[in-house]
């Protein structure tokens, strides 16, 4: 009889028993389950709930169940239903009626509302750290690459000169976004749950503060219905994720794009390739393009969340056991693009020269033209109008707009000087944009600096 069971007559069927089990997925919170019935049973012995012996047993038990799981020693029964049963069952069939004390003041509501949030505390700060050694790896490329120039993009049509560095510090910036955002998820999550009861809190005289600080929470819930019932957090850090996983998307993008024979502007180690079963010749960016596929997991496992709390009345109802596999996977899923990512941007090769030969298309300068009008007087855009006129007439006369004389330049830019000729090289053109977070060679090297001493 399973130990909710008292007031059953007849067991569940088996086919039951295999659909509500949980244990296949939530094993993995056995550490946590533990930690939280540690502090529980201490604090149950420091109001003299239970004997001072009672709970010293109890954690002597507790420690030796989790060593039993770490080594694979535990069977996992379907039967038991989740971790909490396994750990208490193993518990009271050592002790007997003692380890029956522990679940004293508690429910498997706020028991699983406590395991889940230190399971995800400790998953956030691995995700955390694992996206600043991403961000380290971009920055040593930038850092490794300050002074090479490529044509920037918009629409995905030649758009003006950028330096690569520039191009990678923007993903930088958006993974710290990243890690800034699942660490005020940490933040929202780390109130103290036990003590919540099923959803009413407990007549026992319960140390709720002791828990809390024992288990190195903030503080403790204020509200024992929400406690249970909340599920927002999980929510909070599969969104998070699902951003994140955006972010890793538009990169991949970028780096099939550049690993294209059309571009050629990297190529990527071996190591993060693949071939075709077909076509000898072929170097498939497998990696780029899955961690591109997994964004879409990502983005399904945070519907999953939302779509199944959107309906719940308060408190807790059975249907969030099932909170658990979207979250699991979307953990999983960033610690393998944070796994693989890092190593691969750090063994890119970079093609410096086809870049530089791209980025000397002259049109990718005709900005530069136009806001050289401006600082004669011209307004923007008279000056946009007649830098466009300027385009048109070198498409019509097969002419690149380095190749015009001045007296040609002059027919729709009556302003032009000599001046106005040197305004088509790609260097000159990134030298003098110097404002701060703009492409010059001086602003990035020196959010290349801040970023070094802020990731050392």
């Amino acid at each position: 009889m399973a130990l909710w069971g008292g007031r059953f007559s007849e067991t569940g069927r088996a086919e039951l028993t295999e659909f509500s089990e949980s244990i296949s997925f939530d094993h993995r919170l056995y550490k946590h389950d533990i930690a939280g019935s540690k502090a529980h049973v201490t604090m149950l012995a420091a109001t003299g709930i239970i004997p001072q012996a009672t709970a010293g047993a109890i954690i002597s038990k507790l420690d030796e169940i989790k060593v039993m799981i770490d080594r694979g020693e535990m069977e996992f029964k379907f039967e038991l239903e989740d971790i909490h049963m396994h750990i208490e069952s193993t518990l009271i069939a050592a002790l007997g009626d003692e380890g029956a004390r522990l679940h004293s003041a508690r429910s498997r509501n706020d028991q699983v509302a406590l395991d889940i949030r230190l399971y995800l505390r400790d998953e956030l700060d691995f995700l955390i750290d694992g996206i600043r050694n991403f961000q380290r790896a971009l920055l040593e490329l930038a850092a490794g690459n300050p002074r090479v120039i490529m044509p920037g993009f918009t629409h995905l049509q030649h758009a003006q000169v950028v330096l690569f560095a520039h191009h990678l510090l923007a993903y930088v910036e958006m993974l710290d976004r990243d890690a800034g955002r699942l660490a005020d998820c940490r933040k929202r999550l780390n109130v103290m749950p036990l003590g919540s009861g099923a959803l009413a809190g407990s007549t026992l005289p319960i140390d709720r503060e002791l828990v809390c600080k024992l288990l190195n929470f903030d503080r403790v819930t204020t509200n024992s219905m929400d406690a249970v019932a909340d599920r927002d957090f999980a929510i909070e850090a599969a969104s998070a994720l699902a951003t994140f996983g955006m972010h890793v998307s538009r990169l991949s993008e970028d780096i099939i794009l550049w690993s294209s024979q059309e571009f050629g502007f990297i190529e990527l180690a071996d190591a993060f390739c693949t071939g075709s079963s077909l076509m000898p010749q072929k170097k498939n960016p497998d990696v780029a393009e899955l961690s591109r596929g997994k964004t879409a997991r990502l983005y399904g496992n945070l519907t999953a969340l939302l779509t199944l709390c959107k309906g719940l009345p308060l408190t807790y109802n059975r249907d969030l056991q099932e909170d658990k596999i979207p979250l699991f996977d979307s953990l999983d899923t960033a610690r393998a693009l944070l796994n693989v990512y890092p190593p691969m941007i750090a063994t890119m090769s970079i093609n410096a020269d086809r870049m530089r030969a791209m980025a000397s298309d002259p049109a990718l300068m005709a900005t530069d033209v136009a806001e050289k009008l401006v600082e004669l007087g011209v307004p923007f855009r008279t000056a946009h109008h007649r830098v466009g006129s300027l385009v048109k007439y070198c498409r019509e006369n097969n002419k690149a707009l380095n190749e015009v004389t001045l007296e040609e330049m002059q027919i729709t830019i009556p302003e032009a000087t000599a001046e106005f000729l040197t305004l088509f090289d790609p260097e000159a053109s990134v030298s003098k944009r110097e404002l701060p977070g703009a492409t010059g060679y001086n602003a990035v090297a020196g959010q290349i600096a801040f970023w070094q001493n802020k990731l050392k």
